[in-house]
């Protein structure tokens, strides 16, 4: 990340839920304008950390920066300005049942613009042509497969133009070609947008592809951040363990 400018701050982060230490002195740069890709086993505190980013959760102590501004000190009026800037993709899409892809789409865009029915209706379009979704205006997600639901829900995300998007596991329970056709679309969204991503996901070879940058959590502090090849290449047990799937080693099994 060594020359990037950074869009996301974390200093020194702790989180506790009751007993349970979940996020222990965390400390990262979310490089501007890149994709960085946070891995880790389930419950070592990486969607804990991706709701901080957005101010979902506050700390108990530390910071979180959001372009030099500290969210954690904001009030819920600051704080919703300051969310504007973000998209969120929900592990499974989080479509409202009620509304067709098209209303799905439109629905941050008739709450938070002064744009025109013609207007929104033209911005949908486009948003779905994006996505690979032509012709999908009028599904209810219920009539969708998986893959085209993580595509409406990415048009969703990005209708509001966001500078920063965060990515909840987008390839869970998708077949592995569909898996493939995601991540691209992800790979390709980034570039063309410039966008600043940060994905959650258990996909390494997903991680891989998509991510500038990647981090590994471990029982809630961070062992290893990097290039994909500096993770592939590692020398740590933990990551050599969780990147080569091995049952034995440093990381508990059960």
């Amino acid at each position: 990340m060594t020359g990037q400018s950074t869009a996301i701050e974390i200093k020194n982060l702790y989180k506790s839920f009751g007993p349970q230490l979940v996020l222990d002195d965390v400390s990262l740069n979310i490089a501007k304008g890149q994709t960085t890709v946070i891995i880790g086993r389930s419950g070592d505190g990486k969607s804990v950390l991706l709701k901080h980013m957005i101010g979902l959760l506050k700390p108990d102590k530390g910071q979180v920066l959001v372009n030099g501004r500290d969210i954690t000190r904001l009030n819920e009026l600051a704080l919703n300005q300051i969310r504007r800037q973000f998209g969120m993709l929900f592990q499974d899409a989080a479509l409202f049942d009620s509304m067709n892809v098209r209303d799905n789409v439109a629905f941050a865009l008739r709450e938070h613009t002064a744009l025109s029915p013609a207007q929104i209706s033209e911005k949908v379009r486009g948003l779905l042509a994006s996505v690979g979704l032509n012709g999908a205006e009028h599904k209810m997600p219920a009539e969708l497969s998986g893959g085209m639901r993580k595509r409406a829900g990415l048009a969703r995300a990005l209708a509001l133009n966001p500078d920063i998007l965060l990515i909840d596991e987008p390839t869970t329970g998708l077949d592995p070609i569909m898996t493939r056709a995601i991540n691209t679309l992800l790979q390709e969204t980034q570039a063309r947008l410039g966008l600043t991503m940060v994905i959650i996901s258990h996909d390494l070879e997903g991680a891989y592809q998509v991510g500038h940058n990647m981090v590994m959590l471990s029982k809630g502090r961070i062992i290893a951040s990097g290039s994909p090849d500096a993770i592939k290449n590692s020398q740590d047990e933990r990551v050599r363990q969780f990147v080569e799937a091995r049952l034995s080693g440093p990381l508990e099994v059960g």
